[in-house]
């Protein structure tokens, strides 16, 4: 029927023979190259997974930033006229003094500043409210000390040093010294009498702070105080050196005038209050006790330290 080729639907016939298939020439044969390894997911802009990926990324690195710089976090700011004059005497290391720009100086604010100058520690002048968020009251009395983080030695090196110091090694452990004036005072005894180190917990433990640099009266920028992530387990540790670790208690097994002390040894201090924890006593060798005159029950723990190590040390000399 004439016309019908126009219908909706209709075939319409190509030029082409019969059975051939028109193709590209070659035109896009590009196309068809490979074109590598397949990306990973996350790699994939339009995949789910780097969808995740990016909004976990964006979560970690968007949080609110910290009130002071990262690096400041981990700095110590003894406040006070008094405080910071002492801390200057006793040569505790600082890194900066902050006056407040309208602070009226006295004799201690103008000794603070020379101690400062002939040390090389930086001398900075800041605004009143900068000051205020260094404290949580307030009281500065408009000069502050920027003490940096102690550095603390490892326990493996102290142990290591103490046998290569080519004398049977003596160090003190802490257990349940929570006061940073007893951890100072430690540090003080053991420097005095030939002792090695110290070492205390990582956790639920005194640390030290510029009141511990201060009570130490210096000795610790000399004697190495290490932290143990784990007490009982560093003092069997030292122990495989062949030390005693010997405990401090009132109701220990053994007295000060029966032991010797001469030896390699690691003296565990507790706590006036607590003592010893169940582990560390059961870690100790001997748990030793200090015989003493009259109704007093017990030592303060840094006296009780000072006492042992003073026998020791005599010991030792004769």
């Amino acid at each position: 029927m004439a016309g019908n080729s126009r219908r909706k639907g209709a075939i319409r016939k190509s030029g082409t023979k019969k059975g051939q298939v028109a193709g590209s020439g070659g035109q896009r044969r590009r196309g068809l190259e490979a074109r590598g390894a397949t990306p990973k997911a996350v790699d994939r802009s339009y995949h789910p997974a780097h969808k995740k990926a990016k909004a976990a990324a964006k979560s970690a690195t968007g949080r609110a930033a910290p009130r002071y710089r990262k690096d400041d976090d981990a700095f110590e700011y003894v406040l006070g006229r008094n405080p910071v004059v002492e801390c200057l005497r006793a040569k505790v290391p600082a890194t900066a003094l902050y006056l407040v720009t309208t602070v009226e100086p006295d004799e201690r604010v103008t000794e603070a500043v020379k101690m400062a100058g002939d040390r090389g520690i930086s001398i900075l002048e800041v605004s009143k409210a900068e000051l205020d968020r260094q404290s949580t009251n307030g009281m500065h009395q408009g000069i502050a000390l920027q003490i940096p983080p102690y550095q603390y030695a490892h326990p493996e090196d102290v142990m290591r040093d103490a046998v290569a110091s080519g004398e049977p090694p003596l160090l003190v452990a802490l257990d349940n010294i929570t006061d940073p004036r007893n951890l100072g005072a430690v540090i003080r005894s053991v420097a005095a009498f030939g002792g090695h180190g110290v070492l205390i917990p990582q956790r639920r433990s005194a640390s030290v702070t510029a009141v511990a640099w201060r009570t130490s009266a210096g000795a610790a920028a000399r004697l190495p105080v290490a932290q143990a992530p784990n007490l009982t387990r560093t003092l069997k540790d030292w122990a495989a050196n062949g030390t005693q670790i010997v405990g401090l208690d009132a109701g220990g097994d053994v007295t000060l005038d029966e032991y010797d002390g001469s030896g390699g040894t690691v003296v565990v201090v507790g706590s006036e209050g607590k003592g010893l924890s169940r582990l560390v006593r059961e870690t100790c060798d001997s748990v030793l006790s200090i015989p003493m005159a009259g109704d007093v029950e017990s030592l303060n723990a840094s006296v009780a330290a000072g006492v042992v190590l003073a026998e020791f040390a005599r010991q030792r000399r004769a």
